[in-house]
């Protein structure tokens, strides 16, 4: 199919994207090399360019590495990773940086990434000196754009000010809206920066794949954050009951409803779901050809408001170091 474009720099990437975490961990069991080929050929196939892991994906980078190698598609794809999250805490110095970005391009097959995030900021280091330090690795040709994830709008605003953010990369779901009412949302329009929402499908629960959390194996990440507790989860599949329903007006599934949601709070806004299946997979990208009517936007997020689920932790108490904070000053 063919996937519209939108800017992240002055490239053009599909609007909407590839989200590779669960491919290769946090999600229960991990296909085989060979099934996630396969998986990765129909990613492509599909028309979908624009792919995102981390170096903290379990075997994500190596698995795309060797499918670059395999396939000789590097050059099509437009491959965006990050660096930061470590057991010690967010890692931001210019060494684990470097690093980090060399054990990347290596498990990558790659000799650059399009786009570098910093995945968790320590707030100890000023983002001047960080993004100083990604700015050598963008001369250098290793990065060609440089990105945040999850800061807060005036260390978007102080990064910018160093040298041009891309891309901030957030949690943007009908029940993930921390990015609008903490200025960054505003932030990165004021300053022309991409929005790229992970978990847009708040990881897969807006789906209603899920209804009670026994339903997520024992070694599935959701399975522990607090939001998807059992007495949360009735709250989340009211959400799904009116997406069902706006789903059927339109022939799609509460899913697509919930992409087709996203899409409507602004053309700069990059949803990149994921999934292990080219089933989800198509029905995702076939997400962007549906367009809601305001009211149908509005009566979602007024369905989240009285659910009263959007602002509950999304992470297990360990996990929320880093989100959203501001950086000590220079």
């Amino acid at each position: 199919m063919s996937l519209s474009t939108i800017k992240i720099g002055s490239d053009n990437v599909t609007e909407i994207g590839f989200g590779a975490m669960g491919l290769s961990a946090f999600y229960g069991e991990v296909p085989s090399d060979d099934d996630r080929f396969k998986f990765l050929d129909a990613v492509l196939e599909k028309g979908c360019t624009n792919w995102d892991t981390a170096d903290m994906y379990g075997d994500s980078e190596a698995l795309l590495g060797k499918w670059f190698k395999r396939t000789g598609k590097r050059d099509q794809i437009f491959l965006a990773s990050k660096f930061g999250i470590s057991a010690e805490g967010a890692q931001n110095s210019a060494e684990y940086m470097r690093a980090s970005l060399e054990k990347s391009l290596k498990l990558l097959s790659s000799d650059h990434l399009d786009l570098f995030y910093v995945h968790r900021i320590n707030k100890n280091i000023p983002i001047e000196k960080t993004i100083r330090s990604m700015a050598e690795l963008v001369k250098e040709g290793k990065i060609r754009y440089i990105g945040l994830s999850e800061i807060s709008a005036e260390t978007l605003r102080r990064a910018h000010a160093i040298h041009p953010i891309a891309a901030v990369q957030v949690e943007y779901s009908p029940f993930a809206l921390d990015i609008e009412r903490n200025g960054l949302l505003k932030a990165c329009r004021e300053l022309g920066v991409a929005v790229v929402a992970y978990s847009p499908l708040g990881r897969g629960l807006l789906t209603g794949a899920y209804k009670k959390n026994s339903d997520f194996p024992d070694d599935d990440f959701r399975k522990h954050i607090p939001k998807y507790s059992d007495d949360n989860l009735p709250k989340i599949l009211g959400v799904v009951q009116r997406l069902t329903e706006i789903g059927k007006t339109h022939n799609a599934t509460a899913g697509q409803i919930c992409l087709a949601w996203l899409k409507a709070q602004g053309n700069d806004i990059i949803p990149i779901p994921g999934t292990k299946k080219v089933k989800y997979l198509s029905e995702n990208l076939d997400a962007v050809k549906i367009k809601l009517n305001a009211e149908e936007v509005a009566s979602i997020r007024k369905v989240v408001e009285m659910a009263n689920i959007d602002g509950l932790d999304r992470y297990p108490a360990a996990y929320n170091v880093g989100l959203y904070e501001d950086t000590v000053a220079e």
